[in-house]
């Protein structure tokens, strides 16, 4: 084992006990106040009503290039409302930014 592999050992163990930060420290957090838990739930629903609506609203098609990777009909439209998700997250992202600005503009 040279020092290369050593690196990689501890940049794997950093970024795994990071990601544990990331996780716990605002579940700690949260207990102390329960309000920003309310705002934490409504934001996951958010994103679960646009998960299920983009999800509804996907097609299930499976191509036969799909096929190799062995994509069927189910998989086929849960990736589609995935990504119509993202489509939708980011028009809404591109449009607050915008409101934004020109509310600043305004003013």
């Amino acid at each position: 084992m040279d020092l290369i592999d050593v690196a990689l050992y501890v940049s794997y163990t950093l970024t795994i006990l990071a990601g544990l930060a990331a996780i716990v420290f605002p579940i700690i957090n949260s207990v102390s106040d329960p309000k920003s838990m309310v705002k934490a739930g409504a934001g996951l629903l958010a994103l679960v009503v646009i998960f299920l609506i983009s999800w509804a609203i996907s097609g299930n098609e499976v191509r036969a290039s799909y096929e190799e990777f062995e994509i069927g009909a189910t998989l086929s439209k849960f990736i589609g409302g995935l990504l119509t998700m993202t489509y939708a997250l980011t028009v809404i992202a591109l449009g607050g930014i915008v409101y934004t600005e020109v509310s600043k503009a305004i003013k």
